[in-house]
């Protein structure tokens, strides 16, 4: 195996992705009004600190302490399409092998706004999740997953955070209902947002920049400390020379792979971030299994066999979803009834209160004709474990009747969908 960076074994969601992330989301929303903020905030970091160290060290040893594996730090290029050079010069090495696999992730991408490559105060998520700073305004570009993420995190640290999004709403690709319900909890938390608006230009002055955008015609600044562009990523491809290699890549750099994640050359395989697929850790998990199982089962399992992939935002709550939205089941002709009810009515959820987290909603999509559960939007606490219990649903034609006459322990939230699917409608 090889890894470029020391302080990268075991990929992006151990030491800079979901856990750190995740971790810091859980402290900044335990953070209580008489805590100091930069104190809290230089506390958490040293704790997520000592744990990626942990699970990375763990990572490390749990292939290098095997007989069978070995592990080399450096940056690696393809030469031929079984060889690939590991460092420069006097200290290169180069190992060939018969199955090769492709796994280097994404990086972000930095839009072209003139000012903000060159400024002092561009940070990455890697950056935010490794400086002891809190800082005290964070500008956020974008406003898709990972810039909500941030902002809702850093506003509950301290921060005063603007989120400036061009589309005209946060979360276009959701109901305006779901996605107006996160950006309700968001302005509760402080957090500006401002969206429909077309950044310009960036300038330092000191120990900010100002950020120019055009909204509805009229030129507007804001001022920030730090600032986060959480405008997509992109795989990580153009320094490993495939073109020795004979590997097809897509416009964006996406090594080219089929269902089975074999590339133009059937012995060499892409895995997660790289191979152009969605960018979720559980993916890149299940595109293990699928290599695993073309190198030593039968064969038989694709990408085509994935159904219902849950996704969830972490903010806070977190909303998850799963499935076709409303919008989305009836543009494809669907009978639909919707089920939705907001959180602080739901009185089959005690345990909302119990954690004192009644904001956001629960919806879900059904197919009129059948039955079937087309989709889901899950703006609660622990919205993240009972979107799996959905996803299931789905996978295995689990009827919303069903899961309206379920069983589920109490209290808990996953109980909600005895009251929510009682008040369907269509």
């Amino acid at each position: 195996m090889v890894e470029q960076s020391e302080n990268m074994y075991g990929g992006t969601c151990p030491n800079v992705g979901c856990v750190p992330t995740k971790m810091l989301v859980h402290f900044a929303s335990g953070k209580r009004l008489s805590d100091d903020a930069q104190d809290y905030f230089a506390n958490s970091i040293e704790q997520v600190r000592a744990l990626t160290s942990a699970f990375r060290a763990g990572n490390f040893e749990g292939l290098n302490g095997k007989a069978s594996a070995t592990v080399l730090t450096g940056t690696a290029a393809f030469t031929d399409p079984h060889t690939v050079t590991v460092g420069e010069g006097a200290d290169a090495i180069d190992v060939t092998a018969p199955t090769i696999l492709i796994s280097t992730g994404s990086e972000p991408v930095v839009p072209a706004i003139p000012g903000l490559k060159s400024s002092s105060h561009l940070v990455s998520s890697t950056d935010l999740t490794r400086n002891a700073a809190l800082p005290e305004r964070l500008v956020v570009i974008g406003g898709g997953y990972l810039g909500l993420e941030f902002a809702s995190m850093y506003q509950n640290f301290g921060s005063e955070v603007t989120v400036v999004e061009s589309a005209d709403r946060l979360l276009p690709r959701e109901d305006e209902d779901v996605a107006q319900s996160v950006t309700n909890v968001l302005l509760g938390d402080g957090v500006e947002i401002v969206t429909g608006a077309a950044i310009t230009e960036i300038h330092d002055k000191g120990a900010v920049s100002t950020v120019t955008y055009v909204k509805g015609g009229e030129t507007c600044t804001v001022e920030g400390s730090a600032l986060l562009p959480a405008t997509g990523r992109r795989p990580v491809t153009a320094d490993l020379r495939l073109d020795a290699a004979g590997v097809q890549t897509s416009a964006n750099g996406a090594v080219r792979v089929d269902a089975q994640l074999r590339t133009s050359q059937p012995h060499i395989f892409a895995l997660g971030d790289v191979n152009g697929g969605p960018q979720f850790t559980y993916i890149a998990l299940d595109d293990a299994r699928i290599v695993i199982d073309q190198l030593y089962g039968d064969g038989k399992r694709t990408t085509d066999d994935r159904v219902a992939v849950p996704h969830t935002l972490f903010v806070s709550p977190a909303l998850a979803t799963v499935g076709l939205t409303e919008t989305e089941a009836r543009a494809r002709g669907f009978e639909v009834k919707v089920a939705r009810q907001n959180v602080a009515d739901i009185v089959a959820m005690p345990r909302a209160y119990a954690v004192e987290e009644t904001r956001g909603l629960m919806k879900f999509v059904v197919d009129a004709d059948s039955d079937l559960v087309l989709g889901a939007a899950v703006h609660s606490v622990d919205a993240q474990e009972i979107i799996n219990t959905v996803a299931l649903a789905i996978r295995h034609d689990v009827t919303a009747t069903e899961l309206r006459n379920a069983i589920y322990t109490h209290p808990s939230s996953t109980e909600a969908m005895n009251e929510v699917f009682d008040n369907i409608v269509g």
